[in-house]
């Protein structure tokens, strides 16, 4: 089980914004500048770096200014820590299915 729920907490709250998870996206496919990421948003370049405040808070989001330009970049880390409490959603409810499963088909069987 995760301990830093806190920081979980933030994560999925920085995802759960249909921007952020554009910027996100892009980010995958390597570094940006901000310009870059509010290119294809319809909104300020202001609201941009208010999201990516967000982003970064939450640690899925890394950036770091040269000169006057503001590059981001993504934090593969804090997404290993959300995949790691998704998976082991996943696992608990895979293991209770197999468990039904193997139920249903030992009930079926003593039916028969």
């Amino acid at each position: 089980m995760l301990h830093d729920t806190a920081q979980l907490d933030l994560m999925f709250q920085s995802l759960a914004d249909p921007a952020r998870r554009h910027m996100v996206e892009r980010l995958s496919r390597g570094p940006a500048s901000v310009s870059q990421l509010a290119e294809p948003l319809a909104m300020s370049l202001s609201a941009v770096v208010q999201h990516l405040n967000v982003l970064e808070a939450s640690g899925l989001v890394r950036t770091e200014k040269l000169g006057r330009v503001r590059t981001c970049q993504l934090e593969p880390k804090a997404l290993r820590t959300a995949e790691h409490w998704i998976n082991e959603r996943r696992l608990a409810w895979e293991q209770r299915l197999d468990r039904l499963g193997a139920f249903l088909a030992e009930t079926k069987t003593e039916g028969n």
